[in-house]
C-alpha cells in the first residue's frame, strides 16, 4: 500500500512539474519584448511617454494664449470707457449747423491760383482755359 501512494505521489509531482514546466514558457513568451505582451507594454508606454509630451506643449500653448488674450481683453475694456467718455462728452455738446464745405463755395470766390488735393478734373480745366487764352492771345 504505501508503495502505491508513494507512486502516486510521485506522478502528482511530475505532472505538477511538467505544469509548472508548460506555465514558465507561455510567462517568458508573454514578457518577450519583440512580439508578446511586453512589447505591447513597451509600445504604450513610449505612447504615454510622447502623449504627456504633447499635453505639456498644449498646456503651455493655451498659457500663452490665456494670457494675450487677457492683455486683449484689457485693452478692449479700456477702449470702451474712453469711447464712453467721448460718447457722454458728445451728447453734452450743442447741436449746430453744419458749416459748408470749402468745395460746395462757388467757382469764383475761390482763390484762382490756389490748387485743391483730389480736384484733378477742376485743375485739368482751368490748366486748359490758361492754354486757351495763351493761344488766342
Amino acid at each position: 500500500m504505501t508503495l502505491i501512494a508513494d507512486f502516486l505521489m510521485m506522478a502528482g509531482a511530475l505532472a505538477a512539474a511538467f505544469y509548472c514546466l508548460i506555465l514558465s514558457r507561455r510567462l517568458r513568451r508573454l514578457n518577450r519584448l519583440d512580439d508578446g505582451l511586453g512589447a505591447a507594454i513597451a509600445v504604450l508606454s513610449q505612447q504615454v511617454g510622447e502623449m504627456t509630451r504633447a499635453l505639456e506643449r498644449a498646456e503651455t500653448a493655451a498659457g500663452a494664449s490665456g494670457d494675450a488674450l487677457a492683455a486683449q481683453t484689457e485693452r478692449a475694456e479700456a477702449a470702451v470707457a474712453r469711447l464712453e467718455v467721448l460718447m457722454a462728452a458728445l451728447h453734452d455738446l450743442p447741436d449746430a449747423d453744419p458749416a459748408p464745405k470749402p468745395d460746395d463755395a462757388p467757382r469764383a470766390a475761390r482763390k484762382p491760383g490756389r490748387k485743391r488735393r483730389g480736384d484733378a478734373g477742376a485743375f485739368a480745366s482751368r490748366r486748359h482755359s490758361q492754354m486757351e487764352s495763351e493761344d488766342l492771345g
